[in-house]
């Protein structure tokens, strides 16, 4: 009987060229090997997944999907790791060790909670779900992006981690997966879910998790339109109408278009990525 693995890595893709490769291997590429690599291709015509290298490590399936965010869920069905991590195609582990790391850190936590658990007579208790982020390097600005170390009501209204920096308990995704009628923000819409209705604790790893293509589907302009509509219509579902206004008031006093505008050039996106760590007096691996 095989060992379920600690890690899922799911890569989604259409036609997606020589990027599928570069992102199989800068998996294969890992020195921790306690991983499956689930790759849910939507029925792509451009010969790129006939060309992928097969092994053990990795399962293959194609069928048409509605959209990135169902072949998600689809994946997801397929995934049999403790943790579930998606990486985009054109996306990459910062390095070699980042499973190692991350595995490091769960372990870590898992000693952690187990003492916890004896100290409160609470053993045997199931520990709630959890999702371990760290932060992620941005190829298209040069920047390192580092991610809010607590996750409070603000930084759910602002400023979660990217999907491409969370490694996610394998219950949540399998209890409730991505909300499809989110073109754009399912993965935001659904950190919150993580966060507000399933109670998962969220645990900041001080790291570099993977190198983000930048400039894609979500960034186009007419999805940028999409994604603050998506926005306004999220937050409605989890936050009380006062401590929205009370959020958007904070936005508009620390000028967040002309902090966003210094995030996204690549002359300025550095030392404004520099001074936001500094805020959050994080250092990263």
């Amino acid at each position: 009987m095989s060992t379920k693995k600690t890690f899922s890595i799911i890569v989604v893709c259409y036609n997606a060229g020589e990027k599928l490769h570069k992102t199989i291997a800068s998996i294969r590429e890992q020195t921790e090997d306690d991983y499956e690599i689930i790759v849910q291709d939507g029925l792509s015509t451009d010969g790129s997944v006939e060309r992928l290298s097969a092994g053990a490590d990795l399962k293959l399936f194609r069928e048409r999907d509605e959209g990135i965010y169902d072949a998600m869920n689809r994946a997801v069905s397929h995934a049999g790791g403790k943790y579930l991590f998606f990486l985009n195609c054109g996306d990459y582990f910062a390095d070699e060790e980042v499973l190692a790391k991350v595995k490091r850190e769960i372990e870590k936590c898992d000693r952690a909670c187990h003492k916890d658990s004896v100290q409160k007579q609470g053993k045997g208790k199931r520990r709630p779900p959890r999702i371990f982020y760290g932060n992620i390097r941005e190829r298209a600005t040069g920047a390192h992006v580092m991610s809010n170390p607590v996750i409070d009501d603000f930084a759910c209204y602002r400023n979660v981690p990217c999907h491409q920096a969370c490694f996610y308990d394998r219950r949540l995704l399998v209890k409730r997966g991505f909300r499809t009628c989110y073109r754009v923000r399912a993965d935001y819409e659904h950190f919150l879910w993580c966060h507000y209705r399933a109670h998962a604790i969220t645990v900041y790893m001080p790291l570099t998790v993977a190198s983000y293509e930048g400039e894609g589907f979500s960034e186009s302009g007419e999805n940028r339109r999409r994604s603050a509509a998506e926005h306004v219509h999220i937050v409605k579902k989890y936050m009380s109408r006062g401590r929205i206004l009370q959020y958007r008031m904070i936005m508009i006093l620390t000028l967040a278009p002309l902090r966003t505008f210094l995030a996204s050039h690549e002359a300025t996106a550095g030392v404004y990525q520099k001074i936001k760590a500094g805020l959050y007096g994080g250092t990263q691996r």
